[in-house]
């Protein structure tokens, strides 16, 4: 590792305020902090700044306002188009303009259900501008998700479209919104409704405004100074009991900690392009599309399509030298899906790469075999790094801006400054290196993790009550003895699917309210595409039939309740579950087994012939 890694998280352990300070320093504050850390405030508390100054307005100032801001390109549609940073402020202003002309202020909710459109980046950066705090909600969300993120988040006010384009398919919005407000007990003052020309929405006489209209009458407003410690936003994750998580970010820490990673883990310079294909739904969209390139004065690359199907498995590739991109961030999903379509990498070969110079990966898992495959082909450095909804930027990585080039596939890479890990067994105790335990970080946690837990401050404190002193982060894992971070899966029941955080006992509840079904288990099983994707397991009452038209309609209810997100397309229909004498259902066993592992018959299990059932289900699969 380089000596600049190596002197930077020395110095952030050992004077933190004093490091984050001086990376504070390089941001426009209202009223610049004095504090770094103190204990029961968080991070920068006594000064004062504006997200969306620091991210548009500044750079105006600072005369880069004919520099290109956005890059919108949306082959579901065939359009491209560019804002610089003056008319990213101009446009911005004006629906901040149009929020407050409907009595948003600071401290109001807004819930933004809208797919990857300027539109959306726009809106998210007006409620920074006025001080209002933006959740979004991904797309591909169903109603009844949308509705509890409603009656938990209690927006004044919601923001959407007419539809969304998912590949070939126009997805209508406006029927699902319609349906979260019914199925929510908190009641919304407005709706605020985009027309997309592929789909025309009806509007609700009193309640619904149309945004062009809105847009036409409104007036300009300046940015609006807050607290550092104030939130800029609450994103919903997955919970393990099927409640969502309100993670709620404040804005100083989090400007602070996009600004330094943008330089110092990306190696990316005022004027370059990134491009980070999420979702501005997912905290990578926040964190990487929106906020944290803007924040760096770097153009942000805003794609709506995907990596294979619009048109290609060579979209990425096409969009990467049409628009210069010098640094790309993609889930290993993403990758796998094109090669699986593209083995041979031809349309890399035949389209090139342009000026691209690293790929960073996250979202999940990066396995050895992906990571290989891209670098030979693509001949840059493909970076697995790792980080959480909860921290909202990363910490592992290779810092390509501090000159570290160690990597070494199948890990996550090295903590970045801010971050200490540590891997600990059940009594909260150091494993030796290259044992697999808990993944923990010491506290405090650097600028720009979470806060607090929206209405859940005791969920919010579990995280830090199994090893005191330390953020549990809920992942197992195992440090080796060169120092490498190995981050292996999941501890409890939230699994991955191409990216997306899923609850698989949120899962069990669905299954489990079907009339017909007696008892269920979800689990996530390997798959070569998704990383994970959910599996389910149940056992009908009597007196319903049990085939696959049940198996079926599990599915389809999960689906309804969860959205195609959820992933779940396989069901089976089993006689019992295999469980332990004091009625713990083996889902490790039943992992194992759809894994195609060989699985000893566990001492403790109640009835052990149940497993030849459950093995004899995935024998035709594994079989050659």
């Amino acid at each position: 590792m380089s000596d600049r890694y190596i002197e930077a998280h020395r110095r952030s352990m050992t004077d933190g305020d004093g490091f984050w300070l001086e990376a504070a320093s390089k941001l426009e504050w209202d009223v610049p902090p004095t504090q770094g850390w103190v204990d029961g405030l968080g991070w920068f508390a006594d000064g004062m700044i504006n997200t969306c100054h620091n991210a548009v307005d500044r750079h105006v100032a600072n005369g880069r306002g004919d520099d290109v801001a956005v890059i919108y390109d949306s082959p579901v549609t065939d359009q491209q188009r560019r804002f610089t940073f003056a008319q990213l402020r101009d446009e911005v202003a004006l629906v901040a303009g149009m929020m407050a002309g409907l009595g948003i202020a600071k401290g109001d909710r807004v819930v933004i259900y809208m797919p990857m459109v300027p539109e959306t980046l726009f809106a998210m950066l007006a409620c920074a501008r006025i001080g209002a705090i933006h959740s979004v909600v991904f797309g591909g969300f169903a109603a009844p998700e949308l509705a509890k993120r409603i009656d938990d988040a209690a927006p004044r006010l919601l923001l959407t479209t007419s539809c969304g384009i998912e590949g070939q398919r126009v997805i209508p919005y406006k029927p699902l919104v319609d349906q979260a407000l019914e199925l929510a007990t908190h009641r919304i003052d407005h709706v605020v409704l985009l027309q997309r020309p592929q789909l025309e929405a009806e509007m609700q006489a009193g309640r619904d405004l149309d945004w062009a209209e809105l847009r036409a009458k409104a007036q300009p407003v300046g940015c609006v100074p807050v607290k550092a410690t104030d939130p800029l936003y609450i994103l919903y994750t997955s919970g393990t009991t099927g409640t969502p998580k309100g993670v709620v970010r404040e804005n100083g820490g989090h400007a602070v900690a996009l600004s330094w990673s943008m330089q110092h883990i990306y190696g990316m310079q005022p004027g370059e392009t990134f491009w980070a294909a999420s979702d501005v739904g997912w905290v990578v969209g926040h964190s990487y599309i929106v906020y944290g390139p803007l924040i760096a004065g770097c153009t942000t690359l805003l794609f709506e399509g995907k990596p294979v199907g619009t048109p290609d498995a060579g979209t990425f590739w096409r969009t990467i030298a049409r628009h210069n991109v010098d640094v790309f961030f993609t889930a290993p999903t993403a990758i796998r899906a094109i090669r699986k379509e593209d083995p041979d990498g031809q349309f890399i070969k035949d389209i090139g790469i342009g000026k691209l110079r690293a790929l960073f990966l996250a979202g999940e898992r990066a396995d050895p075999d992906t990571i290989h495959w891209a670098e030979d082909m693509l001949n840059v450095p493909v970076i697995d790094h790792w980080w959480q909804t909860e921290l909202g930027w990363p910490a592992l990585a290779t810092c390509l801006g501090l000159d570290d080039n160690r990597r070494q596939a199948g890990s996550a890479g090295f903590p970045v400054p801010g971050y200490a890990f540590s891997v600990l067994d059940e009594e909260g105790k150091d494993v030796t290196p290259g044992h697999s335990g808990h993944v923990a970080i010491k506290l405090p946690l650097a600028p720009g993790a979470y806060a607090t837990l929206w209405n859940n401050p005791q969920g919010y404190a579990k995280s830090f009550q199994t090893f005191p002193g330390y953020y549990e982060t809920g992942d197992a894992g195992f440090i080796d003895v060169n120092g490498f971070v190995h981050i292996m899966g999941r501890t409890d029941d939230i699994i991955n699917v191409a990216g997306h955080r899923l609850s698989t006992g949120q899962m069990e509840q669905i299954v489990a309210s079907h009339p017909a079904i007696a008892e269920c288990a979800v689990i996530g099983v390997d798959d070569d595409l998704k990383g994970m994707v959910p599996m389910a397991f149940a056992v009908a009452k009597a007196g319903y039939v049990a085939d696959d038209k049940l198996a079926q309609a599990l599915i389809g209810i999960v689906r309804a309740e969860l959205g195609p997100v959820a992933a779940l397309k396989q069901a089976y229909i089993v006689d019992a579950l295999p469980k332990t004498r004091s009625g713990k259902i083996l889902r490790a066993t039943l992992r194992r087994i759809a894994n195609g592992e060989q699985v000893e018959t566990p001492p403790t299990i109640e009835n052990p012939a149940v497993l030849i059932g459950i093995r004899e289900l995935f024998a035709p699969e594994h079989a050659g």
